[in-house]
C-alpha cells in the first residue's frame, strides 16, 4: 500500500502555513491529520471553517457525537483525539468508553449519542424511535441538522485517516473490547 507522508510547515502552501500556524497556536501542535490535508490547497481550510461554524450543541455534545461516530467507522486516530478532547470538555476516561460503545450516561445525551450511532450505522435512515427520543429528549429540529451537519464533519475525517493511515499523535485509545472484557 501507498505510504502516505505528512507535509511540513514548508511543504505546504502559504495559506497553510497560516493554518499550520493557527492551529499550533491553538492546541500547541499540528496534528498529523490535519497537517494531511495540508497536502490541498483549499482543504485545510475549507475543513477548519467547517469545523469552526457556529452549531446548536455544546462542545461536550459535539465531542460525544465525535466518539461514536469515529468508533462506528473504526478511525483509531478520531478516536484517540476525541478521547483526549472529550476529557477536556469533562468527560471521565469511563464516560468516553461509553459513548464509544453508543450510550451516555445522561439520558439526554445518551439520545444524541444513541441516534448519531444509528444514523451513522444507518447511513441516515435511523429509527424513527430512535428519531423520536431523540425529540421527547428536549432536542429540536435545528439540532438534528447541526447532529447530521457534526457527524458529517467526523465522517470526513475518519474516512481519510483508514484511507491513510497516518500515525497517530495523541495517546492511543483502547479498544472497547479491552475494556468491556
Amino acid at each position: 500500500m501507498k505510504q502516505f507522508a505528512i507535509p511540513g510547515r514548508d511543504d505546504v502552501s502559504p495559506a497553510n502555513q497560516a493554518n499550520f500556524d493557527a492551529l499550533k497556536n491553538a492546541l500547541g501542535m499540528v496534528p498529523n491529520l490535519y497537517a494531511y490535508m495540508g497536502h490541498s490547497d483549499n482543504g485545510l481550510s475549507k475543513y477548519l471553517a467547517y469545523q469552526g461554524g457556529r452549531t446548536s450543541l455544546s462542545n461536550k455534545e459535539k465531542e460525544a457525537v465525535n466518539l461514536v461516530v469515529s468508533q462506528v467507522n473504526g478511525c483509531i486516530y478520531c478516536q484517540s483525539a476525541h478521547t483526549v478532547l472529550g476529557k477536556m470538555n469533562g468527560f471521565s476516561e469511563d464516560e468516553t468508553i461509553k459513548i464509544r460503545g453508543g450510550h451516555a450516561g445522561n439520558p439526554k445525551l445518551d439520545a444524541l449519542v444513541v441516534l448519531a450511532r444509528d444514523i451513522t450505522l444507518q447511513k441516515g435512515r435511523a429509527s424513527a424511535a430512535n428519531l423520536d427520543a431523540f425529540f421527547a429528549a428536549g432536542y429540536n429540529e435545528g439540532n438534528l441538522v447541526d447532529l447530521v451537519l457534526q457527524i458529517s464533519d467526523k465522517v470526513a475525517m475518519n474516512y481519510l485517516h483508514n484511507l491513510t493511515r497516518i500515525p497517530v499523535d495523541f495517546p492511543l485509545a483502547q479498544p472497547l473490547d479491552a475494556v468491556t472484557a
